[in-house]
């Protein structure tokens, strides 16, 4: 109720530049200066907290953000639902999987996509392990059979995994599911449900939706556009 979808922080001046970054978080918004830009588009925006004061690191943001006449726009379930740009579809493109149905539904609105493969499921562990590398983190899994084959998978990317995923996926047959992370219990309840969970980080699942739209609206405005990384180990 908090993520307040769309433009959260107004400019004055024309868009010169676009930055992408997953959080709008003093980094991302330093970073977005440094590169000369002055529209920045987030997945996590600035008002995860509901109501606050404009005080300690809270003022500091805002401040900057003024300071260099910096817009801020933020999607959050909105992106990682989008069938296009959204964080869920582009994560299962990233490991050669074809989305065929939806999964992990948000107050009746589907958000994680879902598929049919036939592939050794550390072949995915090992793919989401180079992913996630890259944007500084590691992927794990929970407990995995020998020679287990992912025949049935579903993607929920970011805090993914809890145990209403977990039970649809396995009410759904669903034998893999991958996401960013989830609370230690999950790792205990996956392989009671049969289901096998590939945690590839929340930050890096989540980069992919942020820079598909900034590359987009950058192309069709004629503005530069870049990612902003600022890894926070989750």
């Amino acid at each position: 109720p908090s993520a307040l979808n769309g433009l959260q922080v107004d400019s004055r001046s024309p868009v010169r530049a676009i930055a992408a970054a997953v959080d709008a978080s003093a980094r991302s918004i330093q970073g977005a200066a440094d590169a000369g830009a002055n529209f920045l588009i987030v997945h996590h925006g600035l008002f995860w907290g509901g109501v606050q004061p404009l005080v300690g690191s809270s003022y500091q943001r805002f401040r900057l953000l003024v300071e260099r006449d910096i817009a801020v726009y933020s999607s959050h379930l909105p992106l990682d639902a989008h069938p296009e740009f959204g964080n869920n579809p582009l994560l299962a493109r990233e490991f050669g999987l074809m989305p065929s149905r939806p999964f992990a539904s948000f107050q009746r609105v589907p958000i994680g996509v879902a598929g049919d493969a036939d592939t050794p499921t550390d072949a995915i562990l090992s793919l989401a392990d180079t992913f996630a590398r890259r944007q500084g983190g590691r992927a794990r899994s929970s407990a995995m059979p020998n020679g287990h084959r992912t025949r049935r998978w579903a993607i929920c990317t970011g805090a993914g995994a809890s145990t209403e995923t977990l039970r649809e996926a396995e009410e759904a047959g669903i034998d893999t599911l991958i996401t960013g992370e989830g609370p230690h219990h999950t790792t205990v309840e996956a392989p009671e449900r049969g289901v096998v969970v590939i945690y590839a980080g929340h930050y890096a699942t989540e980069t992919l939706g942020v820079m598909a739209i900034a590359e987009r609206i950058a192309g069709e405005v004629g503005v530069a556009w870049s990612f902003v990384d600022a890894p926070t180990g989750s």
